[in-house]
């Protein structure tokens, strides 16, 4: 794959599965930024829809809006029951398939066993497959189905670490010099540290686009950066990136050096 490509990805929320997984884990709400945070690292999320009876996670509304993602009310019936819900997605996906060849990726974001053949038949159309779900309520064989399984496990435990500014109305206040560099710094290595595990050559041009998916405003000049190399040779020399220039490309191959 070239390294100017976006790949392009559907999301696809079976909620009510991961209410009820997330509710068991008590770690409080379902948060879906996690999820959508960790596919932008991947790709260009191009569309964003979430199946369930609303009715019953009002609570969860506003937030899915707020993150662009299409809600389809199912509303359950004696005569239906969830399984409405999932045949809906299951439809829906397959049309998105055969009508948009431009997807690359398909993001199931659920744990139910019921998806599987979904996931076959997609993969069967060469569209990769990443599932999302709950470690202790998810089907082994829609992982083992998956060409990648993320476990929304691991996303809480990586969120728990990171300390949460307290949320304020007060106007936000001009970072310093050494501020500036201290957030770009942890964006990138947020970034790269999540983009190592997914390719074996990182360049500088697929990790720039990557923290502009998950981070619009980002931009080196802000930084104190006269470009984006500048600020990856700034950490290569703070030992957090090792860098390897290609000759024949003008890029850099990124690694990561020590971790913070």
């Amino acid at each position: 794959m070239s390294e100017s490509v976006e790949q392009l990805i559907a999301v696809f929320i079976d909620f009510e599965n991961l209410a009820l997984g997330v509710r068991d884990m008590k770690v409080g709400r379902f948060q879906i930024e996690l999820v959508l945070k960790r596919l932008l690292k991947k790709g260009r999320i191009v569309y964003k829809r979430a199946y369930c009876d609303w009715r019953n996670y009002g609570d969860a509304v506003r937030e899915f809006h707020g993150q662009g993602i299409e809600l389809i009310d199912i509303p359950q019936t004696k005569m239906s029951g969830k399984n409405s819900a999932d045949i809906r997605m299951v439809v829906d996906a397959l049309d998105l398939c055969y009508s948009k060849d431009h997807i690359d990726m398909f993001a199931l974001i659920s744990g139910d066993s019921d998806f599987s053949p979904l996931v076959s038949k997609l993969k069967e159309n060469n569209k990769r497959v990443i599932g999302c779900g709950v470690k202790s309520s998810t089907s082994d064989l829609l992982i083992s189905n998956s060409d990648e399984f993320i476990y929304y496990d691991d996303l809480i435990r990586t969120a728990q670490k990171k300390p949460t500014p307290p949320k304020t109305n007060k106007p936000k206040k001009e970072l310093s010099d050494k501020e500036k560099k201290q957030e770009a710094s942890d964006r990138v290595m947020e970034v790269l540290l999540s983009m190592d595990q997914d390719y074996d050559t990182l360049w500088g041009s697929m990790l720039k686009q990557a923290i502009r998916r998950v981070y619009p405003g980002f931009n080196e000049g802000y930084y104190g950066y006269d470009s984006f190399s500048d600020l990856l040779e700034d950490l290569e020399d703070q030992s957090l990136v090792v860098l390897d220039y290609d000759e024949s490309r003008g890029n850099y191959k990124v690694r990561r050096g020590r971790v913070k």
